[in-house]
């Protein structure tokens, strides 16, 4: 009986002890074992299957969801690693082995323009089994929480030479040709510009003055407030009066809107309308305003595009001067108005007014404006 009984618990503790090193195997993951975690890459938004791993190994599985060209870099902790631009529907990955903090994950298309348009998020890597929140909801409603709170204010004055660009061909034909042929359904489009556009040589000296402040403030927060005045090369006095932002969708690009600060795009950058010399922003805002001339209402609903960027054109003749203008100083100030959707062309040629400050100044602006 003594014997049976021992040999029943001897058998019990092999048991435990199989059952004990099979249970300490389960919970406890192989170090040489790459998490993953899950990548969507969208305008403008960078969205992770997790917002926090454990230290070690992990495989980002990416996925461009966009309709643009986009990247992936992980930054932090002594690591900067990127993958190759991923075109629209495609997917990459990327292996790393992470240490604990934190890591900011980005898009760097565009010398890291994509970033600013708020392709950027966390990951928190921690030690051991730290529990944290996971799936996109979790690290979308994290990120956007802490996007509303950035606010970003300016103060622009129009100041120097002042001249309206005219219709006309397109100075760069060379620059012009190998962005066309990477268009399909837009191609007319750009083509027409190219022979007849407002990104022109044809110039005329003009005079007036614009002033205004922006606030940028995160998706359709965004503001602004500002008036222009000018005269046109007919003689006619327009004045323009901004007062809300516009968030839908513009050309050529989707989901642009709204005030953006410190922007690298156009040209070859894969960001907004390529064919436009490449530039440097403070700031850049797509707005609607009350437009008049000679006193008179054109319009409650003009469609308006801000720049103040990296210097465009020369001296003396205001003409193109450079295909990548983005080492320049950023003291041109653009506006672009054009007829809300809907409405008739306006009196002027080319039917859109497009008016150049040359030398224009932003600061920040006093609290409480």
């Amino acid at each position: 009986m003594d014997r049976k009984s021992h040999g029943i618990r001897a058998g019990t503790v092999v048991a435990l002890g199989v059952l004990g090193v099979v249970v300490g195997a389960a919970a406890r993951p192989h170090l040489d074992v790459a998490a993953q975690v899950s990548v969507k890459l969208s305008e403008w938004n960078v969205a992770l299957s997790q917002a926090s791993i454990a230290a070690g190994p992990v495989t980002f599985v990416i996925t461009n969801a966009g309709s643009i060209p986009h990247g992936f870099e992980v930054e932090g902790q002594g690591i900067e690693k990127e993958i190759e631009t991923i075109q629209p529907g495609a997917s990459d990955t990327l292996t790393l082995t992470l240490k604990t903090g934190s890591y900011d994950v980005y898009c760097p298309v565009g010398e890291d323009s994509h970033k600013k348009l708020g392709m950027d998020t966390h990951l928190k890597v921690v030690s051991g089994s730290s529990q944290a929140p996971s799936g996109y909801g979790a690290s979308e409603m994290g990120e956007s929480h802490m996007k509303a709170e950035r606010v970003q204010a300016i103060r622009v004055t129009g100041g120097g030479p002042v001249i309206q660009i005219l219709p006309g061909p397109f100075p760069f034909p060379d620059s012009a040709a190998p962005i066309l042929a990477a268009f399909g359904d837009e191609r007319e489009g750009l083509e027409s510009q190219v022979k007849n556009g407002p990104y022109s040589n044809n110039v005329v000296k003009s005079s007036g003055t614009f002033t205004f402040t922006a606030w940028d403030k995160g998706a359709v927060r965004d503001s602004v407030a500002g008036v222009a005045e000018f005269a046109t090369q007919d003689g006619a006095r327009w004045k323009l009066v901004m007062d809300r932002v516009q968030t839908k969708d513009v050309p050529h690009h989707p989901r642009f809107g709204g005030v953006i600060m410190g922007l690298y795009y156009h040209g070859v950058t894969q960001v907004h309308t390529p064919l436009v010399p490449t530039i440097n922003s403070a700031v850049a805002l797509w707005a609607f305003g009350h437009l008049y001339k000679n006193d008179v209402l054109v319009t409650d609903n003009a469609m308006v595009h801000v720049m103040l960027l990296s210097r465009t054109r020369r001296d003396g003749d205001f003409a193109l001067t450079c295909w990548d203008c983005s080492k320049n100083k950023i003291e041109e100030l653009q506006l672009q108005i054009l007829p809300g959707p809907g409405e008739p062309k306006f009196d002027a040629p080319g039917g859109f007014l497009f008016v150049n400050w040359g030398k224009s100044s932003s600061r920040q602006p006093a609290r409480g404006m």
